[in-house]
């Protein structure tokens, strides 16, 4: 186990409507404040009237901006900034999912920045001041909520970048899986299979002698699996949503990574994807992760034979080390076609024809990958593998 540090400030509020006394919690935090969400979905559910209603209880003054999209892009991150600047906007509340959250986060920490706001994700700034801001969950998936990252789209040069600070873990977030409740059914998948990733990229790695936490890791996922198949026969369960959306917190904020070296290549390649097609995020992933074990395996076998075994309860008696590992693959895929996921580019509707130019840009920076260092050679045949 390596050394580490963690600290989580978030103050989870969670249960039956707590998302009704938003007002009493964004009061001390701020003078005004910029409601940030996405497209009509929280209207149609009535969930925008009510936080409004309680902003307005508490006397909290607000301006609004909708409109945030799956893979959210940098040009709305533009608008909230210089709205926040004109209105003089001293807090955040991002209502909806990790689209709406990393978009809040993009702009807190534009405002006070003098430059261009995609340098956080280049890697040309860090981040040294942010606005404080809150969240109200309504799709766990991206565990945005509780951690400190965020991920934008250059929609202009088709690159999707994150970038991460303490300063971005929001001050509360308020998870109400009554707000789950009327997610379509596509958005369940696609959110077991973000949170599952989020495990995988710590789980998978070269570090030894991580017992508790790859225990922890092991039993958020199995929880994560029995209950996403109960969702996918009935979505209306109160108790099955609290243990998904607990679950995506757990999954991304930070707890799951202590002590060991993380991987995160998956994510990288994931992001060409999404960047260049515009796919939801979970989609990719279900595409990309059982083509990167198929393809990394060999760096670390024993952590593969684990996760089947543990994870996947594939028997021993396959004997074969590859055996063990490639059933625990097929059981993966299988649960993602449970899932109404995606295992393949092509059932996206993605060729052949750009997969050297996604590798290209998934390693301009260098190679990509903690478990084994990847080279675009390397990325192009796990899009290869995920093609076939």
């Amino acid at each position: 186990m390596l050394n580490f540090e963690y600290q989580n400030p978030t103050k989870m509020i969670f249960g039956r409507g707590t998302h009704r006394k938003a007002g009493a919690q964004v009061k001390p935090c701020g003078r005004k404040v910029l409601l940030h969400y996405g497209g009509e979905s929280i209207k149609r559910t009535g969930v925008y009237d009510q936080v409004t209603a309680s902003l307005k209880e508490a006397g909290v003054e607000f301006v609004e901006l909708g409109g945030v999209k799956p893979n959210p892009r940098l040009s709305l991150v533009h608008q909230g900034i210089e709205l926040s600047r004109k209105e003089e906007i001293d807090f955040i509340l991002a209502v909806g999912g990790g689209s709406a959250i990393d978009s809040a986060k993009a702009i807190a920490m534009g405002v006070p920045y003098q430059g261009e706001v995609w340098d956080f994700y280049t890697g040309k700034a860090r981040c040294k001041e942010a606005v404080p801001l809150g969240t109200i969950l309504t799709i766990p998936a991206a565990g945005s909520e509780s951690s400190p990252d965020t991920v934008i789209t250059n929609e202009e040069t088709t690159r999707k970048y994150a970038a991460s600070s303490p300063l971005l873990r929001p001050v509360f977030s308020i998870l109400n899986p009554e707000l789950c409740l009327t997610l379509p059914h596509a958005q369940i998948g696609y959110g077991v299979c973000d949170i599952m990733a989020h495990i995988m990229e710590r789980y998978f790695t070269q570090t030894t002698r991580t017992d508790l936490i790859d225990r922890l890791s092991e039993a958020t996922l199995r929880t994560v699996i029995l209950n996403g198949r109960k969702l996918a026969r009935e979505s209306q369960d109160y108790d099955t949503w609290a243990e998904v959306m607990y679950a995506s917190s757990i999954a991304h904020n930070g707890l799951l990574g202590t002590g060991r070296a993380q991987d995160w290549s998956s994510h990288v390649i994931e992001h060409e994807l999404s960047a260049h097609y515009d796919i939801p995020h979970g989609a990719g992933l279900a595409i990309v992760f059982p083509a990167w074990i198929k393809h990394v395996y060999q760096a670390r076998p024993e952590i593969f034979i684990q996760f089947a075994v543990r994870v996947w309860d594939v028997d021993l008696s396959f004997r074969e080390p590859e055996e063990i590992i490639f059933e625990g693959v097929r059981r993966l895929e299988a649960f993602y076609k449970e899932m109404g996921l995606p295992t393949r580019l092509r059932e996206v509707g993605i060729g052949a024809d750009r997969l050297e130019e996604m590798a290209g840009k998934a390693v301009a920076g260098g190679p990509i990958g903690g478990l084994k260092k990847l080279a675009q050679e390397d990325v192009l045949a796990i899009l290869k593998l995920a093609l076939e």
